[in-house]
């Protein structure tokens, strides 16, 4: 018997929570629902495949909850946000969110972001649990290691952690160095959605995580660099 895939709600709104699971439970998905943020770090196992998670909770905030799973996980992320600014969607990914979904949102939109986080970790999840790699498949340049089919990452020796998205844009880059991508380029090949103009700020941020997590000087970067008016290429020689 086929397992079905998990998704946890964590979400205060009784409404929104029960409207939310019916729709997800329709489409067959196994569904855990909790009311506070934590209640919701104590359902958090790994069974789960993808958490939707309330920014405003009664408890702790919905990026303290994010920060806390990222912590041990790296299950994707979809926050769903009342707050319209984009600065504050903005630090939703970067506590470690995947995506937002602001409120009200339609069902088709919600199951749109769904399906497309699910796809790409269990992308993910099939490549870490694949053994038969050999040295062969890491790429290398200027003391960045990466392995090419999993998110396996060292800088100058030492591993660094990167999120699936954070992993997939720099093997994009790296596989292509002297191409330069758009923002839209990144965000068609690794969120494989179409681009819209907000779509921009969810790349600048996670280049922003990347440059964090790679660079000396993340403010003077030698790895991800800026070809203004153009894009972002690995600029390392």
């Amino acid at each position: 018997m086929e397992t079905k895939t998990t998704i946890l709600i964590i979400e205060d709104d009784d409404s929104i929570r029960e409207g939310v699971r019916i729709l997800l439970q329709s489409e067959g998905y196994a569904v855990q629902e909790a009311g506070t943020g934590t209640d919701g770090l104590k359902k958090l196992n790994d069974h789960v495949s993808l958490v939707l998670l309330d920014v405003m909770l009664p408890d702790i905030s919905g990026l303290k909850v994010c920060e806390e799973i990222r912590k041990k996980s790296y299950v994707p992320i979809l926050f769903l946000t009342a707050k319209v600014q984009e600065s504050d969607k903005l630090i939703g990914l970067m506590a470690g969110g995947d995506d937002y979904l602001t409120k009200p949102f339609s069902y088709s939109e919600l199951l749109g972001r769904v399906k497309a986080l699910l796809r790409r970790y269990q992308v993910y999840s099939a490549s870490n649990d694949t053994d038969e790699e050999t040295n062969e498949s890491y790429l290398e340049m200027a003391g960045i290691r990466i392995h090419l089919s999993m998110n396996e990452v060292y800088v100058n020796g030492k591993e660094v952690q990167l999120t699936e998205l954070e992993y997939q844009i720099l093997r994009l880059l790296m596989k292509h160095p002297r191409k330069i991508f758009s923002a839209q380029n990144l965000y068609e090949s690794i969120w494989n959605e179409p681009y819209f103009y907000n779509c921009n700020g969810t790349v600048v941020v996670h280049i922003r995580k990347l440059r964090v997590k790679l660079e000396k000087d993340p403010g003077n970067p030698q790895y991800i660099r800026t070809v203004w008016g153009k894009g972002y290429r690995f600029g390392a020689e």
